[in-house]
């Protein structure tokens, strides 16, 4: 059996379109549904009931990205645990299959995670963004902590990248995730998991063949604390710190300005006011949370307190 964790919240405008995917995968074994609901207002509960095994349900402020993994986790029966965000939907019929693929062929891969796409409807910078995204790569590659001295001399950003895992969409087997649990985090618990799983001898792969499609339209505030929150974490993880200081912040700032003016420009004829708003304040946004979550880590302080990223 192969178990799909999905975390939901509101999930009506992409979870039907989700599920319906799921139902129509090609695929020879059973397939389970876990869902873990945080307090959901628009019918997503009562969609779950009628296509999840299971249904699950956190208090309003009460979801943990790594914590309620874990809870959904528990309640699993397959030696395969596919985690899929509620608007993370597969592009075909194959998606599972390939998936769980890398787990089923190679004993000493722990995880796997989805090629993502950007929806029809995503925006230029949208676009922009994903395309110079690792997670966007129509090529597969496998990562080991073959050597943990030698891992430990990279750079930072090496680092992370040999890490990089995005439970927007993954599969993890079960066996290793008893061992080695999602930590208790606000976010990045893929990236923590990633590192601990190759420092314990397992490998990760990105799994090119199987395709999600997956944006978003936040808003500027919005990403601002996400923004903060990861770098915070990505800084603790592996010594990343993107934008050090004032004066980088200050050039970051002016320099993406430009980026989206001209994404905007080869995109858009008549750009829409509202567009360039956007475009500006994410501008902001954007670098000043690298700056932030970066500047919290080095001094060793709490995240940022948020219950909505």
């Amino acid at each position: 059996m192969i178990s799909i964790v999905i975390p939901t919240r509101n999930g009506m405008d992409t979870l039907p379109g989700v599920l319906a995917a799921i139902a129509a995968q090609r695929i020879d074994e059973p397939v389970e549904i876990v869902a873990i609901d945080t307090a959901s207002t628009d019918g997503t509960p009562a969609l779950l009931q009628r296509h999840a095994t299971t249904v699950l349900h956190v208090a309003q402020g009460g979801f943990n990205h790594g914590a309620s993994r874990n809870e959904a986790i528990a309640h699993t029966r397959g030696e395969l645990v596919v985690l899929l965000s509620q608007d993370a939907e597969p592009a075909n019929d194959q998606w599972l299959v390939n998936l769980v693929a890398p787990l089923q062929q190679h004993a000493d891969v722990a995880g796997a995670f989805a090629r993502q796409q950007v929806r029809a409807s995503a925006t230029a910078l949208a676009r922009h963004y994903h395309a110079n995204w690792f997670g966007s790569s129509n090529v597969s590659r496998t990562s080991r902590i073959d050597d943990g001295a030698a891992f430990d001399r990279l750079p930072p950003l090496q680092r992370m990248r040999h890490c990089t895992f995005d439970n927007v969409c993954s599969c993890i087997r079960k066996d290793v995730w008893t061992r080695i649990p999602f930590r208790t985090t606000p976010i990045a618990e893929d990236l923590e998991w990633s590192l601990e799983v190759q420092r314990a001898g397992h490998a990760v792969t990105f799994a090119a063949d199987a395709v999600v499609l997956h944006s978003h339209e936040r808003t500027a505030t919005y990403e601002f604390k996400r923004t903060a929150l990861l770098h915070q974490r990505l800084y603790e993880l592996f010594g990343v710190r993107t934008i050090p200081t004032v004066s980088a912040l200050m050039r970051a700032v002016i320099s993406t300005a430009g980026l989206h003016a001209r994404c905007l420009r080869e995109a858009e004829p008549q750009i829409p006011r509202e567009s360039v708003a956007r475009a500006a304040a994410l501008a902001l946004a954007w670098p000043l949370g690298q700056y932030v979550g970066g500047r919290r880590g080095a001094r060793g302080l709490p995240p940022l307190q948020t219950s909505d990223v």
